[in-house]
């Protein structure tokens, strides 16, 4: 036996929140909560990552301990610490969670926005029909700037799946780093957070690679595949880039040559 729907009202009331405000506060309709907490439906786990990380607590306490005023108070410092929780938009006519878009312009209001509700709810949402895509995951779409992972293209739109464990970041892969000092960026990354920084790569050799701090890092979104407009920019771009690539091989040739 779980207690999930027992601690699902007792942590609500103890906010003293109606069942509409924690739906509010959760991102999700207010019948969704309503079904979880009369055992008519099982949380996704994303939904109860969320609640742990806005209550500090660990998946254990919330499943399979019946909790009180003592138990919250015990490990209120102690459990979750590192979570945030994640607002997601919910589809009012199908009850399905959509993808949010975050155009170049909202980029800024991102980065003080990404855990606010209602920043969230103000964003372009949809409902992506590709069924490479689990229904499992959540994702955001985020639109890119500038030549540095080129032949993706400036403007491109990313559509990405949440990372909740960054351990689980893979080395050489693309994703969407949301950080305090370098903003959103696209960037392959190599993972040293034992060593406490990833470290960001660009596909356009001309782009130097950089570290973040892991305490400077907000989010991390795995990208799943990309949209872009524009297929002359396209190939303008790859010439540029191809013919900037066949200077230095040239460059490098004449500087052997010298030493020869």
């Amino acid at each position: 036996m779980h207690y999930i729907a027992q601690n699902l009202r007792f942590l609500r009331k103890q906010k003293q929140w109606t069942q509409g405000e924690f739906a509010r506060q959760m991102g999700v309709n207010r019948s969704v909560i309503g079904a979880y907490e009369e055992g008519r439906a099982d949380p996704r786990i994303s939904f109860l990552q969320q609640l742990c990380a806005k209550f500090q607590l660990s998946i254990d306490q919330l499943i399979n301990q019946a909790l009180d005023v003592e138990s919250l108070e015990q490990h209120a410092d102690t459990a979750g610490n590192s979570l945030r929780i994640l607002p997601i938009t919910i589809d009012a006519a199908t009850g399905q969670e959509t993808a949010s878009l975050v155009p170049v312009k909202a980029a800024a209001g991102y980065l003080n926005g990404f855990g606010d509700v209602e920043f969230i709810e103000q964003l372009p949402v949809f409902q992506l029909p590709f069924p490479e895509l689990s229904a499992e995951k959540t994702y955001r779409i985020f639109q890119i700037k500038g030549e540095s992972m080129l032949p993706v293209l400036p403007n491109a739109y990313i559509i990405c799946s949440y990372v909740q464990d960054w351990s689980n970041v893979k080395n050489d892969s693309r994703y969407i780093v949301v950080s305090k000092s370098e903003g959103i960026v696209f960037k392959r990354l190599f993972n040293s957070i034992s060593k406490g920084f990833f470290t960001l790569k660009s596909d356009n050799q001309e782009f130097a690679s950089f570290d973040v701090k892991v305490s400077d890092v907000l989010e991390i979104w795995k990208a799943e595949g990309t949209t872009q407009f524009g297929f002359e920019n396209e190939q303008n771009a790859m010439q540029s880039l191809l013919f900037r690539e066949l200077q230095d091989i040239k460059s490098e040739l004449a500087d052997l040559k010298k030493k020869l």
